[in-house]
């Protein structure tokens, strides 16, 4: 079954850390473009975080410098290494899989409550 699984979401405290993964069992998985998003109450989705096959990555401006994606191609997973957590970054937080002409793939999300 083509699926993305999100794990590592929860309740941190401002300042902490979270890694998220998101294990896809799609194929061509290297060679596909892999992005975390985010989708916080009352707001619209919103880029994190991508990084395409040859290892280009895009960060949103907001999480630069605190935030980093990365991609493990053995084990089809790509990460996010989440620092210095704010209150704002409280959000579902979805996986995307995009490939050529496809329809982006996602995940169901992992909640990341940022709180004291």
């Amino acid at each position: 079954q083509v699926q993305l699984v999100e794990s590592g979401g929860g309740l941190v405290q401002p300042g902490g850390s979270l890694r998220l993964a998101c294990a896809a069992s799609v194929n061509m998985f290297s060679i596909s473009t892999m992005g975390w998003y985010r989708q916080a109450p009352g707001k619209e989705r919103e880029l994190v975080a991508r990084i395409t096959s040859g290892g280009n990555i895009d960060y949103a401006d907001s999480v630069k410098d605190r935030f980093t994606i990365s991609r493990d191609n053995t084990k089809n997973t790509v990460y996010l290494q989440m620092n210095s957590l704010k209150p704002e970054d409280t959000a579902v937080y979805y996986c995307q899989r995009r490939l050529g002409g496809l329809s982006p793939l996602w995940g169901q999300g992992t909640q990341v409550t940022v709180s004291s």
